[in-house]
């Protein structure tokens, strides 16, 4: 009924089939996943460069960067691809 024109529930009336919306999963499980997925994502690209950054003393500070800058953008790619195949298996 609130829906734009052309939506699902218009399709499957036109059709006379019954479609029923269903979310995979409830909002206190989408809460605790977001909460991990925002922890683990401060851990792994905030403090981990971090630490890289200042307990790393036997590079330059140059090799410093590019150390934390690779790891930033390894995890950042790493996470994005791991919450993409979550997705694709509806665990999220």
């Amino acid at each position: 009924m609130g829906e734009a024109p052309g939506g699902a529930a218009e399709d499957a009336s036109a059709t006379g089939a019954s479609v029923e919306y269903t979310s995979p999963i409830g909002w206190v499980r989408a809460a605790l996943t977001s909460g991990a997925v925002l922890i683990l994502g401060t851990a792994l690209l905030v403090y981990a460069p971090n630490w890289a950054l200042t307990h790393l003393t036997g590079l330059s500070r140059n090799g410093r960067v590019a150390v934390a800058t690779a790891w930033f953008f390894a995890a950042l790619f790493a996470m994005l691809w791991a919450l993409r195949r979550l997705q694709a298996r509806r665990m999220i």
